[in-house]
């Protein structure tokens, strides 16, 4: 019984990635660059603005993206990792 309380928890923890991941189809490539890398890097809904931020300056730096590109991308390319994040 335990077992299964645990598993619900960990199923709901997961959030809505079907929902995120839609919602990130519809970005620039740019965008999908930006919520993949923010994606990989495990945020939580507290630490979503610094990990965007940390992933969009990286890439920016090492040359994979303009600053330019960056800007007009990380908002919305958070929002559909705050989609793929939240509670069911």
């Amino acid at each position: 019984m335990i077992l299964l309380a645990l598993v619900g928890l960990a199923a709901t923890a997961r959030g809505d990635v079907a929902k995120g991941d839609a919602c990130a189809s519809n970005l620039s490539a740019v965008g999908k660059q930006i919520y993949a890398a923010t994606v990989a890097a495990n945020p939580t809904l507290q630490t979503l603005r610094d990990t965007v931020r940390s992933q969009a300056r990286g890439m920016v730096m090492g040359g994979q993206i303009s600053r330019d590109d960056a800007e007009a991308n990380a908002i919305p390319a958070a929002e559909c990792v705050r989609v793929r994040l939240q509670q069911q």
